[in-house]
């Protein structure tokens, strides 16, 4: 008998974002693997009973080892990362290796911490006439990114851009972003957005870099770029116009 594997997005911190499919999940689990460093531990009150992993201390094939192994009793594992799983989450060098194995698996999703960040922010990614574009990436670290994809790349789209992974260094992105970019361009900053200890920094890119470092931000935190921040007067969109007719609405 084979069990499973179900990776789970377990959202970007506030434990009551994580979906109901995903609970039941969990509540039926034997083995539960969980990215310690960033999932909120309360998540693990939904699996009683299950054997845990952090797998924060773990390497992939120390990971994968408990999957197989625990699969091959008959065993349910839940690998629990943070936000959604399809975005960072590391998650298909996992899968090749279940693969390779036989080990069916599926995939839950979570809430991002992009989404996170938005509805702290109070504000929408998308407005008519503003921005109909988000760009989600990351500045270039040990892990390289593809020069066709370098922020300066991106920044000639002048869309909304949410960037993971790069508040350590904010003066370098918004360096590279007002290649394209004015200086003038709102910026916010939300370091762990949803957790009790949210935090927001407001800026443009020509002072963020400045007001992040006095904040002692450093970590764990989303970048979003973009007029959408600061729109000003925006046209309205034309979902509710009384004037637009569609299948719904005559």
């Amino acid at each position: 008998m084979t069990g499973e594997v179900v990776f789970i997005g377990a959202g970007p911190g506030d434990p009551e974002l994580i979906t109901l499919k995903a609970i039941r999940v969990l509540e039926r689990s034997d083995v539960v693997i969980y990215a310690g460093s960033l999932v909120n531990r309360k998540i693990l009150e939904y699996a009683p009973g299950a054997e845990v992993h952090n797998s924060a201390h773990m390497d992939l094939e120390e990971i994968t080892e408990i999957m197989v192994n625990a699969c091959r009793a008959g065993k349910t594992v839940a690998r629990v990362h943070t936000g959604d799983p399809s975005i960072y989450g590391a998650i298909k060098e996992q899968m090749r290796v279940l693969d390779e194995k036989g080990i069916p698996y599926s995939v839950i999703p979570g809430v991002s911490s992009v989404f996170a960040a938005a509805a702290a922010l109070g504000t929408e990614l998308t407005l008519p006439e503003i921005s109909q574009t988000v760009i989600i990436t990351r500045p270039a670290g040990r892990t390289p990114v593809p020069p066709s994809e370098s922020l300066e790349e991106l920044a000639r789209h002048g869309s909304t851009m949410c960037i993971f992974l790069g508040v350590h260094m904010i003066g370098d992105v918004a360096e590279r972003l007002m290649k394209h970019y004015p200086p003038d361009t709102p910026v916010a900053v939300v370091k762990r957005a949803s957790w009790p200890d949210e935090e927001i920094v407001r800026g443009t890119l020509a002072d963020i870099s400045m007001k992040v470092h006095e904040a002692g931000i450093k970590k764990t935190a989303m970048i979003i770029v973009g007029r959408v921040l600061d729109p000003g007067e925006f046209r309205a969109s034309k979902l509710y116009d009384a004037g637009f007719n569609h299948e719904y609405r005559p």
